[in-house]
This record gives C-alpha cells, sequence and structure tokens, in this order.
C-alpha cells in the first residue's frame, strides 16, 4: 500500500515561515487510529463507512477505503461533491435532503456514484423518488430511525416499517435498509429498536440489506453490535477532548491539535493566544473551558473572543512568553477541521506541509 502522506497533496512550508493558528495533524497517529478501527471492524465482521465530516480531507478519505473501508458517510451534499470529484463513489448521505436544489444535486450525483441516502417520513422519500427518477436509477434508501437522540428519525419500530414500505413502493428508489445514531448510553435500546424494525421489515417481505448505526464516544464497546452490519464513526481519526472524557482514547491518539502562537501575557495569571472562536469550536460538550495545552500541564483555554484566546497560566512555575508556539487540544475536533482551509502535517515529528480541507465550509 502507498505510504499515508502519499495519499495527499501537500505544499512545503519554508523553515521560519508557518503561521498560526493552524491545525496540525500528526499523520502516525492518525494512521494508527485508522487501522486499529479498521482490524476491529474486521474481527466483527461489520463494514466500515466512516464519516468524513470529522476530517473533510479527500486524501484521508481515500486512506481509509484503502484500508478496508466499505464507503464513507458524508452529511451533506457538498461534501458528497466533493469526494466524488475524488474519485470516491460509494457513500451514504446520513442527513435528510430537502429541496428542489439539493435534489437536483442528489440527481447528478446518483448518475455518476453510488450515493445512498436516508429518509424519516413520506415527503423527503417522495424528494429522494424524484431524484432518483431523474437520475435514471433508484437510489437505495435507509429508513433513518431514532432510538434516543430524539433528533432526526421515525420514533417506532413499525413506523420504520411502514415507511419501508412506502420506500420500496415509490418509483426512483429502494429499501435499503435500517439506520441510527444511537445515544450514547443507549446502544442496548437502539438494538433492540433495530431488530424489532427489522424483524417486521421481513414480515413485509422486505430485506434489511443494511443495518447501520455509529458514533466514536462507544466504538471500543461491543454492547448492541449484534443486530449492525456497518458502523459510521467519524471523530476517531483525530479524537478530541470529548472523547478522552469518554474514555475512548487517551491523549496520545489524538491527531489534531490546533498550533496558536503567545501574542500576549499581560498578567501572571493570563495569556493571550491568537486562537478564538474563529479557530476553536465554542462547543463545550460537557467539559469546563474551551480546550488545553498539554505541554503546560494542560493549562486551559477557559474563554474565547472571536479571535483571542484566554490561557490560564497561573499554576505554571514557567510561564511562556509572547511569541511561544503552543499546541491546543480541542474539545471537539470536528467543527476546528471545517474553520480552516487548510492544515498541516506532520510525519516523524518533521513538518511536510500544508495541504488544503476539500469539503472545508461545504455545509449545504
Amino acid at each position: 500500500m502507498r505510504d499515508i502522506q502519499d495519499f495527499f497533496t501537500i505544499d512545503p512550508v519554508a523553515p521560519g515561515m508557518f503561521e498560526t493558528p493552524c491545525p496540525v495533524i500528526d499523520l502516525d497517529v492518525a494512521e494508527r487510529n485508522l487501522r486499529r478501527w479498521q482490524a476491529r471492524c474486521d474481527a466483527l465482521g461489520l463494514a466500515n463507512r466512516p464519516h468524513i465530516k470529522t476530517h473533510k480531507l479527500a486524501g484521508l478519505a481515500r486512506f481509509q477505503i484503502a484500508l478496508g473501508a466499505r464507503g464513507i458517510t458524508v452529511q451533506k451534499l457538498g461534501e458528497a461533491e466533493v469526494m466524488a470529484d475524488a474519485g470516491i463513489p460509494d457513500m451514504l448521505i446520513s442527513f435528510n435532503i430537502v429541496g428542489a436544489p439539493k435534489l437536483a444535486r442528489l440527481a447528478a450525483l446518483a448518475r455518476r456514484t453510488a450515493i445512498s441516502a436516508v429518509a424519516d417520513s413520506p415527503a423527503v422519500v417522495a424528494g429522494l423518488g424524484a431524484a432518483g427518477r431523474a437520475a435514471g436509477r433508484a437510489i437505495s434508501v435507509l429508513v433513518e430511525c431514532d432510538t434516543g437522540a430524539a433528533r432526526n428519525g421515525v420514533a417506532t419500530p413499525a413506523a420504520a416499517a411502514d415507511l419501508a414500505r412506502l420506500i420500496e413502493a415509490t418509483e426512483g428508489v429502494r429499501y435499503g435498509g435500517l439506520m441510527t445514531y444511537p445515544a450514547v448510553g443507549m446502544r442496548r435500546q437502539a438494538a433492540e429498536f433495530l431488530a424489532q424494525a427489522r424483524d417486521l421489515v421481513a414480515a413485509a417481505g422486505l430485506a434489511s440489506e443494511t443495518i447501520s448505526t455509529g458514533g466514536s464516544p462507544e466504538m471500543w464497546r461491543d454492547e448492541g453490535l449484534g443486530v449492525a452490519t456497518e458502523y459510521r464513526a467519524g471523530t476517531y481519526a483525530y479524537f478530541d477532548r470529548s472523547l478522552i472524557a469518554a474514555g475512548a482514547c487517551t491523549v496520545q491518539d489524538c491527531a489534531l491539535v490546533l498550533r496558536a502562537t503567545v501574542v500576549s501575557v499581560p498578567t501572571p495569571e493570563r495569556a493571550i493566544l491568537d486562537a478564538g472562536s474563529k479557530a476553536l469550536t465554542s462547543d463545550l460538550l460537557g467539559l469546563p473551558d474551551h480546550g488545553a495545552v498539554p505541554a503546560l500541564g494542560d493549562a486551559r483555554v477557559y474563554q474565547i473572543n472571536e479571535e483571542h484566546g484566554y490561557l490560564d497560566i497561573s499554576g505554571l512555575a514557567e510561564k511562556p512568553a509572547v511569541g511561544d508556539i503552543v499546541d491546543i487540544l480541542p474539545n471537539h475536533v470536528c467543527p476546528v477541521s471545517n474553520l480552516f482551509d487548510k492544515v498541516a502535517l506532520m510525519r516523524g515529528g518533521r513538518l511536510l506541509g500544508l495541504t488544503p480541507v476539500d469539503a472545508r465550509g461545504l455545509v449545504w
């Protein structure tokens, strides 16, 4: 297999010209994460369909497929279009597609890829059917099930079976199976829901070819996986502070940091960084602050404005100075990727250069 760095287009950075704030990805750590998860999926007999909304990098998606992933998951059509342009043909778009402009784009994608979709209502099914008819092929549609997250999805197994029958009866689509994103701690309840729905669908004479579940927080737990045929995880490529808190990883597994510069040390208790809410996510995810700097004793980024990050240095015997570079471990890595046009890649402790974030900002 080609080396992971060969999957990227990399623009070298001249010595001393690297600018902050900028996400930095350790490819050695990312590769280890991807290989470990693929091996687990292989051992469990689960198809791996990683969610690329975390990294938004065509190169990393191609590497995941080279390792054995069946295809990828995308959240929005813009991501799907970029990944199709990069030569990835097998995608699940895990978000309801609504509205004539988006359905036209889906039809165009369906003409050149094996993209599949999800639905949780007759209105969504009707639109997907129109897209399939325009594309000249039946688009596979998974029924999205709300198994406890209280987000999208049909509310009962019976409703899932009813929607499966409607999909199969609608020209331009075909029933492909069931999909859920379980709430943390509810994997067993999700499995019971999916099993009941599968059996009701089977009683109607339909086969659930794919039963797709997902989530990085509980990715290492076996509970509730017996009914699933496919798993979707995204954050595992990089991991972050929220997943450390969830017990899914350690700081050594975190492949992305936000590199920032100390631009002011106005008091012995406070340093100001050049990374605020436009570089770090405002997501707390149950944590009391916005990030931490492991190399400074986990000093916390306790407040952010648009361009300013407030670093608590009160407990440090040796204070950072203006011009010092720090690496921030973010709470939630997925939004950070989406805030930058380019990210830096490292290998063996050496900065390789910058690569474009191919699907950056594509949330429509």
